[in-house]
C-alpha cells in the first residue's frame, strides 16, 4: 500500500512518526532542494547566527541538481543525488527543523543516531529515473542562491512524488533489515557433480 503524504509546505510530526522503514509513500505539496554546495552555504550561515533565506522548519530536503527545463517542461531531468555527500550537514539541518531529506544510495553508523535524536526520516527517491521524476514536479522556482545555477535552492512543487522510507525516526533501516531478511532465506544446495548420487560405481 502506496501511503500518501501531505507536505504543505512541511511535513507533519504525525507523519514522520507514523511511517517506517519500508513504507512507499508518495508526496504531494512542496520540496526544497539541496546539494553539496547549497548545503555548505547553509551550514556556514547557521553556525555564523545569520538568519536563512528559506524556513527549514518541517521541511522535506530533496537532494537534487535539477538540468534545464526544455520548452513547455517545468524542469529538466531531476533525479536524486546520493545523500551519502550530505551526511555533514544533517544533524546541523535537522536542528534547525528539517524533518526529512530525500536522496538516494546507503546510510550506516553515527548519522542514524541524528533521525532518532530529531525524529528525520530518510527517503529514497529511485536513481536513473530522473526524466520520470521531472514529472511529477508541476512548479520550480529558485528561492536562493540564484548565483549557484542547478545547486540553487528550489521549491518544487510536487505531486504524488514517489519514494520509500529507508530510515525511519526510530532508527530502523530498510537496508540492514533487507539484508537480514535475505540471510535468513534457506539457500538452494549446489547441484551435486556427476556421479556423485548413491549407487553410480566408478
Amino acid at each position: 500500500m502506496v501511503i500518501q503524504l501531505e507536505c504543505r509546505p512541511g511535513l507533519s510530526e504525525e507523519d514522520v512518526l507514523r511511517l517506517k522503514a519500508g513504507d512507499s509513500v508518495e508526496i504531494t505539496g512542496e520540496l526544497l532542494t539541496v546539494r553539496d554546495a547549497t548545503a555548505q552555504r547553509l551550514a556556514d550561515l547557521l553556525r555564523s547566527g545569520a538568519s536563512l533565506p528559506v524556513d527549514l522548519r518541517g521541511r522535506v530536503l530533496y537532494a537534487v541538481g535539477p538540468s534545464p527545463a526544455r520548452p513547455g517542461y517545468v524542469v529538466g531531468s531531476a533525479g536524486p543525488t546520493t545523500t551519502e555527500r550530505l551526511v555533514s550537514f544533517l544533524p546541523l539541518f535537522f536542528r534547525e527543523g528539517v524533518r526529512a531529506i530525500i536522496g538516494k544510495g546507503e546510510l550506516h553508523g553515527e548519522i542514524v543516531d541524528a533521525f532518532v535524536t530529531h525524529k528525520a526520516l530518510y527517503l529514497a527517491a529511485i536513481g536513473g529515473l530522473g526524466a520520470l521524476l521531472a514529472k511529477q514536479v508541476t512548479a520550480a522556482e529558485v528561492v536562493a542562491f540564484p548565483e549557484l545555477g542547478p545547486e540553487a535552492v528550489f521549491r518544487f512543487t510536487v505531486v504524488n512524488f514517489p519514494a520509500v522510507v529507508v530510515i525511519d525516526a526510530f532508527g530502523r533501516n530498510l537496508h540492514e533489515t533487507a539484508r537480514q531478511a535475505w540471510r535468513r532465506i534457506p539457500q538452494p544446495s549446489p547441484p551435486a557433480a556427476p556421479g556423485a548420487s548413491a549407487g553410480v560405481r566408478g
